[in-house]
Parts: structure tokens; sequence; C-alpha cells
């Protein structure tokens, strides 16, 4: 069956309920006088101008209570607040209008079937109508319909003609965590470590580097004697933020590797998207590749600056590389001498050589999955191997020492 071009924008449903409120009626203001000044209050994504733009009210317009509440209606159907009410002040030279506004949460946009157009094509074109999208779109609202309406001009460019449909959607890799608490008993630890593991990482991976979730909210009725319901309903709040590209990225205390190397293993470029979860991932390769060196004590301080007008994020690390570790001794308990004489023979460094810690950290691996590589037909039997590593400042060696129980 064939799929028609669709703008998705969300996450997680259940993640981001906003009741919307009729924008509030202030005293009517009597005939009409000139509009001098527009200001507004509340606002956290959104700046002052483009909320003034979005109302439609220009400065040197003639407004009366009926334009008043009809530029606050023309905010709330635009989807990106939850909440508009406004007060003004008359003076001899005008009135004076300032909107109390609480922002929508945003939902990150994903694209599917699009394939002629790259993300970052699709972007751009919903940002040419909306200049003040950042990635994300609120539930629904004029916005979202401008959104698709944006992307359907750009296929037309391309003589497409396609109907462009948009729906909130859970995120696949969450939807398929949620038996993980859904149906479960109700515990709150439950839900931060889903919220920390699953979801926050599917934030960071797109950019939103200061994603904020929850705290979780359970909304039960009635008295608390009561006996409780057999579901329990949890809302958890998101402000998904600002979606982040990297400026920069410097190193300092790096002798072993490379600026140019840590780079390499770091996996983020200049200009490219900031994916929290590659930058975790490739200071991970980082310590495992000083670790191949033998440097085991290999600390890195990540410092980070956010330019929020340009919406860049700036990465700083300092490097202390430590000392360089060698091979020393053996301590090996609950085995035979002839198991002991086996583990060492297999072990894949030799006294002396500069200790590699992922070639120690796969011979674990090894031991655990009781390998005949290591062991051969020995009828060993244990159920774990508890594993330490006994470092020598002085001699700049590490002992091994492992526990088979």
């Amino acid at each position: 069956m064939s799929r028609l071009p669709g703008l998705i924008a969300g996450l997680l449903g259940l993640l981001c309920l906003a009741g919307l409120q009729t924008a509030a009626q202030s005293p009517a203001v009597s005939g009409t006088a000139e509009l001098r000044q527009v200001r507004s209050e509340g606002q956290k994504v959104l700046s002052e101008a483009q909320i003034a733009a979005l109302s439609g009210l220009q400065p040197g317009a003639q407004v009366g209570r009926s334009e008043l509440q009809a530029a606050a209606d023309k905010l709330l159907s635009s989807g990106l607040f939850s909440n508009v009410k406004y007060d003004f002040k008359t003076r001899p030279d005008g009135v004076l209008l300032t909107f109390h506004v609480a922002e929508s949460p945003g939902l990150p946009v994903y694209f599917d079937n699009f394939p002629w157009f790259g993300d970052s094509e699709l972007n751009d074109a919903i940002r040419s109508r909306l200049p003040f999208y950042n990635g994300t779109l609120p539930e629904g609202g004029s916005v979202v319909d401008q959104a698709a309406e944006s992307i359907r001009a750009l296929l037309a460019t391309h003589k497409l003609d396609f109907a462009i449909q948009h729906q909130v959607t859970a995120n696949p890799e969450v939807q398929s965590r949620l038996s993980d608490i859904v149906g479960k008993p109700y515990s709150r630890i439950a839900i931060d470590v889903f919220l920390a593991e699953h979801v926050r990482p599917v934030y960071l991976r797109q950019g939103y580097l200061q994603a904020k979730l929850g705290p979780p909210e359970v909304r039960l009725s009635g008295p608390p004697a009561e006996k409780l319901p057999p579901e329990i309903p949890v809302f958890v709040p998101v402000s998904a933020g600002t979606v982040y590209h990297v400026a920069a990225t410097s190193w300092s205390g790096n002798n072993v590797l490379s600026s140019i190397s840590l780079d390499s293993f770091l996996g983020l470029k200049s200009g490219g998207l900031a994916d929290g979860m590659e930058l975790e991932g490739g200071l991970e390769r980082i310590r495992d590749e000083y670790g191949r060196r033998g440097y085991l004590d290999v600390a890195l301080q990540l410092e980070t600056t956010y330019n929020e007008a340009a919406r860049t994020v700036a990465y700083r690390i300092a490097v202390a590389e430590g000392l360089q570790y060698h091979m020393g001794g053996w301590v090996i308990t609950g085995l035979s001498t002839n198991g002991e004489q086996k583990v060492r023979t297999a072990f894949p460094i030799a006294s002396g050589d500069v200790f590699d810690k992922v070639r120690y950290q796969d011979f674990l691996i090894a031991l655990q999955n009781h390998s005949k590589q290591v062991l051969g037909d020995l009828p060993i039997h244990y159920d774990n191997v508890g594993h330490w590593l006994r470092p020598d400042a002085e001699k700049k060696t590490v002992d091994v020492l492992l526990d088979f129980k």
C-alpha cells in the first residue's frame, strides 16, 4: 500500500499534554485609539518581536476592544501558547498593549516519506514561512498548518503534487519500550529511570541538549483514603527547548593523542548537529583509546558554552592523561594450578608490556562466556569472575586480580 508524504510532529503524546485556555478578555477600550507599543511577558523561546508579529498588530494602527481580543485569539489559535491574556494602558499618545503568555510544549518534527529532500531542505522551507521555527512545533494550531503548507509549496516548485498530512505520533524507539513501565506496579523511580534511559536520549540525539523532562505528575481525583484505581495516569511535562549545532571543539592537556585524532574519535563536526548521544559515545571512545595505550587514569573534563542567539554550543575539553601503566603481576583465586596456568597463558598482555585495557576487558568477556579459547577442555566450573586492577603508581605497573566463584 502506497503512503502519502507526511509531516510528523511529535515524540510521545503521553508526555506533552497541555490544555488550551480561552484568551482572557480585558476591560473594553472605549472607541479606538492609536496603538503605540506591543509588549509581551512570560515567553521563553519566542522573542517579544516575534509575538508581536504573530498577533498581527502593528504600532500606529487604530485599535479597539475587538482588535485587541482578535489579536489575543490569533496568538492562542497559533498553537504556540497554552494561555494568552492581555492588558493595556491608555495614554494621551495612544495605547500600550502587553500580552501575558504561557508557551505550549514544542514537539520534535520528523519527516516521513519525503525521499526527494533532505531534512535541512525541509526545515529551511518551514523556516522561510515561520522564522522562529527551531525544529519543534506544538501539537496543533495554525503554525502546524503553515508548516505543512510550506512543505506543500516546496513540493509544488518541483512539480510534485501530494497531500501533506501531519499528526502527533509516538517515537518508535520510545514506543517499543513503553511495556517496561505501562501495566507494571507504579514506581516513581522506575518512571525516572525510563525517562533518563529511553526518552532523554531521543532528544539528545536530535540536538535538544537542554530538554527538560518532568517531574512526572500523578493526577488522581477523590479522597486519598479511597481505594486506588487499577491504572494510574502519569503525565510528564516536556520542554524540548532549542536544537543546537556545534560551533567549535577545543582541547587542552593532550600529548599522547593529537587534537585532530581526538576530534576524529569524538565524531562531532563544526556546524553539524550537536548530537548529545554522539558526544557521550565519543568521549567513551577517547577513554578507550587512552586505555589501549596504558593510560588507565585518564580524565576528561567537559566545559559547555551555549550561544542562545546563534543556537550553537562550543565544547572545551581538558584532558588529564595521567600515567602510562605496564603489565605487572597476578593474583588468581578459585582455580587449580592448571587452571591458573591456562588463564595466564591465554592472557593477551605479556609481563612488562603496555597494559591494554580494551584487550583486558575483551578477555574478561571471554572468561564470563566460558570461552574454550581461554580454558580449552579443562573441567572448570564457575558462575562468575570477580575482577580488579591494582595499579602501582611508583612502578607504573598494574596487577590483575581474578576471583573465580
